[in-house]
């Protein structure tokens, strides 16, 4: 297998386009046509990793962090950055990065941290906005039934847990067509009445050039009449952070001590305790406090996370537990997604887990 035929798996589970702006995701060193031999599934990415990969004869290193994510004005060995990317080139190691496109898609890296803690209902914390569009495409009735379809299997239609979703009105429409067209129906010269459907349906804009393509081939129209709209609706499969709850209230210092055991962790700084029962929780995977105003917002009784600072804590102001368990220990899951999505297409491919413990930060 090419590695371009798994980052289309990659992709069509946490698309490119979901990634923030500041993000570099995506295929950072390495050829798409590169065959490969193994894959190394990591966190981050080190000389200790790429010589894990190399050991292993593993060509493919998959990590949640982006290797190269700042700008690289030279590359002399100075640091771990600079080091990984030699030895990587050295030895034809690929290096592909999934990082805020799977931190954005509903199944993401908030998600598992959700499943590994047993909530359900989960919803996205901070659905995306400016992202979804409409498209609305005027067809023969006798061909409306099979474009829709076709939208649908591009990616159009879906509206929260519905798909298939679309809205359609009959009507006629009218054209001449002149000396130098082809018409589907109608004659040149003359103007033609056809009974025609207006399609609509909404779509992420990601998959927008995509489902034109697709319209206009399977169009019988020569020229295809259609309209393309900007809505400012949140999309709620999409977006930082998620939100769930337990199926029956627990402590605080219970939550806690799942916390510790479930995720490892030898310390967890967290806010006031309320003394009240925690049901609804919200979670963000990597550095979250951003999203702790959004928590409050939500009614959570909580909000798990990493990299919480100092004055952070103060925002909790007795309304909120805010539960700080460290950015890798949040976020070590991301391992199972890509794991899932490589097994669910490649079920005999090699693949291991990295057994180096690339989390910086150390307790004592």
């Amino acid at each position: 297998m090419k590695i371009k035929e798994l980052l289309n798996s990659f992709e069509e589970f946490a698309p490119l386009a979901l990634q923030e702006d500041y993000d570099n995701s995506g295929l950072q060193i390495g050829n798409y046509g590169i065959e490969i031999t193994g894959i190394l599934i990591s966190i981050d990415i080190t000389p200790a990793v790429v010589e894990e990969a190399i050991k292993n004869k593993l060509n493919l290193i998959v990590s949640h962090h982006p290797l190269i994510f700042s700008k690289l004005k030279r590359i002399n060995g100075n640091d771990y950055i600079e080091k990984s990317i030699i030895l990587a080139i050295k030895n034809d190691i690929a290096i592909y990065c999934g990082h805020t496109n799977f931190d954005n898609v509903y199944r993401g890296v908030s998600a598992k941290i959700c499943n590994k803690l047993g909530l359900s209902n989960l919803n996205i914390l901070a659905p995306k906005t400016d992202i979804l569009k409409k498209i609305v495409v005027f067809v023969p009735e006798s061909h409306a039934e099979k474009l829709k379809h076709v939208m649908f299997d591009a990616g159009a239609g879906h509206i929260g847990n519905y798909d298939n979703c679309s809205f359609n009105a009959s009507g006629t429409g009218s054209f001449r067509a002149n000396d130098s067209a082809n018409p589907f129906v109608g004659e040149i010269g003359k103007i033609h009445f056809e009974n025609e459907q207006r399609i609509e349906m909404i779509y992420p804009a990601y998959i927008e050039k995509k489902l034109i393509q697709e319209v206009l081939k399977s169009h019988p129209y020569e020229e295809v009449a259609y309209d393309i709209y900007k809505l400012d609706n949140n999309w709620n499969k999409a977006g930082l952070g998620m939100i769930g709850e337990f199926k029956t209230s627990i402590n605080e210092k219970k939550l806690l001590s799942i916390l510790r055991e479930k995720f490892n962790v030898s310390c967890i700084r967290h806010s006031n305790f309320l003394d009240k029962p925690v049901k609804k929780v919200a979670v963000c995977g990597g550095s979250g406090a951003f999203l702790i105003s959004a928590a409050k917002n939500s009614d959570a009784d909580v909000f798990i996370s990493g990299d919480i600072k100092y004055h952070d804590y103060f925002i909790a102001d007795n309304q909120i537990l805010i539960i700080d368990i460290g950015h890798f220990e949040s976020e070590q899951f991301t391992k199972e997604i890509f794991y899932d999505i490589i097994m669910k297409n490649n079920p005999n491919f090699a693949v291991r887990f990295s057994e180096i413990n690339t989390n910086p930060i150390n307790t004592f």
